[in-house]
């Protein structure tokens, strides 16, 4: 047998091309499985993650889990979500990765300038190997930490821009890669949707808060509540469900119809009080607008800044009207911070729906107070009248009575024990003829009267006069009604006579007690009246343990504050 020498180098050499395609084969296959496996375990971490953003109802807490979620997928050191408000900036900035201390010393959030904003105008998916190289860098602010690697993913609810997921700095140093995108636009699409059901839940229970504040004003306003008291309920209750700092209730000066101004009669809010009795015009301002159009208002600041001078400073604000359809009470005033973020619109619907409902309330309080006060005088005059045709005839008979016994009495003793009890009969008949009196003389009487006196004095003098009275005004001795009069006179005739004012405002108020408010826009009361007619007033204040006060104010003119305790 003859060897076939020149085969054998040919067979070696397939051979080794097969071994080799085996081990080719061998690779491909390790990779392929490598590729299966961490495709595997990337959807995994996928599905994990949108089971986590999709389990909660509140919108923070569901905010805060897709960032949290986003960068452990896509292993990123820092992670952020932007919310996008009306004006196409950011509204809210939630952020991972950094700590408190480092963000205290960064500054403002941000609101959607440079790269950040591109992402914003164009909506769509931005990966960058180094922020600092895009055209639209602006750098960072100082104190913030070092950022390079960059991705930003929009995320849609309903079909619009809800805000925008950042990642930056991937922890192995590579930049994000296509994958990472991927990965990331779909938890986006789940986060829509979780973001949607967390702010029809959100909605839910504001409705039901807004809802709730309503019936509890109502009752209390129905259940006798002074309507004073109930303006103060209904602003501070506004300000708590709107998220607001600050809440104000503006009243129009003098009639409705005829009114050029506002003026602030419920302040609400740390340091808010600077600005009670403050004016605000009609022409120029929101708030006069909201009360000639009846239409709120949602704005991210005020025509008329309300806080010059006081060192406050307003931002957002919601200018809501105090009833609907042609008449209009007042205007509700709810106001954030310079900064804050603006009211949304869902904010603005239901705080408008509450203030027509408070205000809607308030008026049917008042008729309930009217009616109660007419039952009242009508037992007064019930009563009045059957002591005067009953019991004051049978004392004039008991009297007549015995003093025909005094007449015939021989026992001087007697006589004289009788003539006394004669004597305190005519007292008891005087008393109930007081007591009569007294019955017949109740709050309107007293409304009348003042209102006749600042009528009587202000009369062909050009002043626009404001006039407001609140309160079971029945309560007030007939000695307090006289001191409340005479405090009346002399503090209107004083800015009569000396103010040189345009604008007169009184306040009569009765609670636990007596408090009467005269405020002007004059040049002030000389000292020598201050010093000689106005004695009269502290003397009475003094005299029913009450206070009394003539101060400056900051705008201009003068406050009269007198006030009187009641038994």
């Amino acid at each position: 047998m003859v060897e076939d020498v020149g085969a054998q180098p040919n067979r070696v050499t397939a051979e080794l091309a097969h071994l080799q395609l085996r081990e080719l084969l061998a690779e491909v296959q390790g990779r392929i499985e490598q590729i299966v496996d961490g495709t595997r375990g990337r959807m995994d971490a996928l599905l994990d993650a949108v089971m986590a953003v999709s389990s909660g109802l509140e919108l923070d807490a569901t905010l805060r889990e897709i960032v949290c979620a986003a960068s452990e997928l896509v292993s990123a050191r820092y992670g952020a979500l932007g919310v996008v408000g009306s004006d196409e900036k950011l509204a809210e900035f939630v952020y991972e990765g950094i700590d408190e201390a480092t963000r205290g010393l960064i500054g403002p959030l941000p609101t959607g300038h440079g790269v950040l904003g591109v992402v914003i105008d164009e909506a769509k998916p931005l990966r960058l190997r180094d922020i600092a190289a895009h055209p639209a860098s602006v750098g960072f602010p100082a104190n913030h930490p070092p950022m390079r690697t960059f991705l930003g993913v929009p995320v849609q609810v309903r079909g619009e821009v809800f805000g925008r997921l950042y990642l930056t700095e991937k922890l192995d140093g590579q930049q994000f890669t296509e994958d990472d995108e991927v990965v990331v636009r779909a938890l986006a699409g789940a986060a829509g949707i979780a973001i949607e059901n967390a702010r029809l839940y959100q909605h839910a229970r504001r409705r039901e808060q807004w809802q709730r504040a309503t019936a509890d004003i109502t009752a209390e306003l129905l259940g006798g509540v002074d309507p004073g008291k109930a303006l103060h309920l209904v602003a501070s209750s506004a300000a708590l469900l709107a998220e607001a700092d600050f809440a104000f209730i503006a009243l129009p000066v003098g009639d409705e119809e005829d009114t050029a101004e506002l003026v602030v009669a419920v302040c609400e809010g740390a340091g808010s009080e600077v600005l009670s009795e403050r004016v605000i015009p009609i022409d120029g301002s929101t708030s006069g607008r909201t009360f000639v159009d009846h239409e709120p208002r949602n704005v991210s600041r005020l025509a008329v800044n309300l806080a010059e001078g006081t060192g406050l400073e307003f931002g957002p604000a919601l200018v809501l009207p105090l009833g609907g359809g042609e008449s209009t009470a007042g205007v509700l005033i709810l106001l954030r911070t310079v900064g804050s973020v603006a009211f949304d619109e869902e904010q603005l619907d239901m705080a408008a729906s509450f203030a027509g409902q408070a205000a809607l309330a308030l008026e049917q309080a008042e008729v309930r107070l009217a009616k109660h006060e007419l039952d009242v005088l009508a037992d007064r005059d019930r009563i009045a009248r059957d002591l005067h045709d009953h019991v004051i005839q049978r004392l004039f008979a008991v009297g007549l009575a015995m003093q025909s016994t005094h007449r015939r009495s021989v026992d001087p003793t007697v006589a004289a024990r009788l003539a006394d009890h004669i004597d305190q009969l005519h007292e008891v008949i005087q008393e109930i003829r007081t007591a009569i009196f007294d019955l017949h003389t109740n709050d309107e009487s007293l409304r009348a009267t003042l209102r006749s006196t600042i009528n009587e004095l202000t009369a062909d003098t050009g002043l626009r006069v404001s006039v407001r009275m609140s309160g079971p005004l029945d309560v007030i001795p007939a000695s307090t009604s006289g001191d409340a009069e005479a405090v009346v006179r002399e503090a209107v005739s004083n800015v009569v006579r000396h103010a040189r004012a345009r604008e007169l405002s009184v306040t009569v108020s009765v609670d636990d007690e007596l408090v009467i408010d005269v405020v002007d826009d004059g040049i002030g009361i000389p000292e020598v009246v201050a010093r000689s007619g106005l004695s009269g007033l502290a003397n009475r204040a003094a005299e029913s343990g009450g206070t009394f006060s003539v101060s400056a104010m900051d705008t201009g003119g003068t406050r009269l504050v007198w006030s009187a305790p009641l038994p």
